[in-house]
């Protein structure tokens, strides 16, 4: 076979794929994750859903391609956000990438909802996820480490009964850094993706109006409370 007819086949697959991804998408929107069916998906392309299988061999493949594309998206505009402000001090860097997460949630609600919304029945996240879905947590974790070169950040001390746990726990992801630190760069990450699918979802209706420049001194009590100065 020839190299032309190869990469002739080689784009082929690309765009196709990228189709069954875009079509896949488009029923996530409409019906949710837990409707998404390869069959569906096959007969809104005009594909036979044998020729699907040539690409995704089952739900599950294509959900985690399409879970890994939304870390992805996420993680890039985070970082891009990081980049854009990385010379300054460490809670305008950390706000910043908090903003980024909210910003890039409030445009992409649907995809959202995949990675962070409702898990979906008889689904379970292979480890290939893992690298994308690390993308945002790890860029705090670097601010903090950043930080900690200039001054360990005063986290909040630990009670005894989290020692252990709080030790396992930064071994795991930063064994760079404190227990203290770690620990709350956790609960950190946890509030920040609550506060976020607080709006995405709805639940701030009617009680947070402005919610901008809420979300934005929420951040930065966030950064705080990692103990960011």
């Amino acid at each position: 076979m020839s190299s032309t007819s190869q990469g002739a086949r080689a784009r082929a697959r690309i765009e196709i794929t990228a189709a069954i991804k875009e079509e896949a998408s488009r029923q996530l929107a409409a019906e949710g994750a837990a409707k998404l069916s390869l069959r569906g998906v096959a007969r809104r392309l005009g594909m036979v859903s044998s020729a699907l299988y040539r690409y995704f061999p089952s739900r599950d493949d294509l959900l985690t391609a399409l879970i890994i594309d939304a870390y992805d998206s996420l993680g890039a505009s985070a970082e891009a956000a990081h980049s854009a402000v990385a010379d300054t001090e460490p809670v305008r860097r950390w706000v910043a990438v908090c903003e980024a997460v909210r910003g890039w949630a409030l445009a992409h609600p649907h995809e959202y909802a995949l990675i962070y919304g409702t898990p979906v029945p008889g689904y379970n996240a292979p480890r290939t996820t893992v690298p994308a879905a690390s993308r945002v947590g790890l860029l705090l974790i670097g601010i903090a480490r950043d930080a900690s070169h200039a001054a360990p950040p005063a986290a909040p001390p630990l009670p005894a009964e989290l020692r252990a746990e709080a030790e396992r726990l930064t071994a795991d992801i930063a064994p760079d850094l404190s227990p203290e630190t770690a620990t709350a760069l956790v609960a950190a990450w946890a509030q920040l993706y609550g506060l976020v699918g607080f709006e995405v979802f709805g639940q701030f209706n009617r009680m947070v109006e402005d919610r901008e420049p809420f979300f934005r001194h929420a951040a930065t009590g966030l950064a705080r409370g990692v103990g960011l100065v």
